[in-house]
């Protein structure tokens, strides 16, 4: 019984230490959208995207001053056209109105799946790199201290330099 009390106790008092030993974790922080936004490729991805936006909104622009000329023209004209005619245009004007809308939103789709597609490799290749050295460093947990993430305080390890040294910056 003695013998059974002492192996009972050794063997609580391992699995203590070993509890112990694992609520010892290792935990970093890095700004990853402070690290994102230094990249060269964000760069080149955000003025891609700042040439597309500026085209749609050319295209938008295009397509309201001609469906704005069309209605001065058509209102002119109004007192010479006949009933039916001002009808048919007013619906013509309406379908004019609904496309611009269409294309509009559909310019605001590609500019965000655009946005996304640019990024991605962008992001993944950020993430692989906090990874690696988060590995080589031994940390188990690595938080996201870009202000409003939730992390109130950052005083532990940051691992911007690391990791940065890693993307070649």
């Amino acid at each position: 019984m003695k013998q059974f009390r002492t192996l009972f106790i050794a063997f609580a008092l391992m699995i203590g230490a070993t509890a112990f030993t694992n609520a010892q974790s290792k935990v970093a922080h890095i700004a990853t959208q402070d690290l994102v936004q230094t990249l060269p490729e964000y760069k080149n991805a955000m003025d891609q995207l700042q040439k597309l936006e500026k085209t749609y909104d050319a295209e938008i622009k295009d397509m309201l001053s001609e469906a704005q000329s069309t209605m001065q023209r058509y209102e002119a004209e109004a007192n010479t056209k006949s009933e039916e005619e001002n009808q048919k245009r007013a619906t013509e004007l309406q379908a004019a109105q609904r496309r611009i809308q269409e294309h509009s939103a559909k310019a605001r789709q590609d500019l965000q799946k655009k946005e996304a597609d640019l990024l991605r490799p962008i992001l993944e290749k950020v993430r692989t790199a906090i990874q690696k050295v988060a590995r080589d460093k031994g940390y188990d947990y690595v938080l996201d201290s870009t202000t409003g993430t939730g992390v109130l305080l950052a005083d532990g390890y940051d691992l911007m330099p690391d990791v940065k040294k890693e993307l070649g910056m």
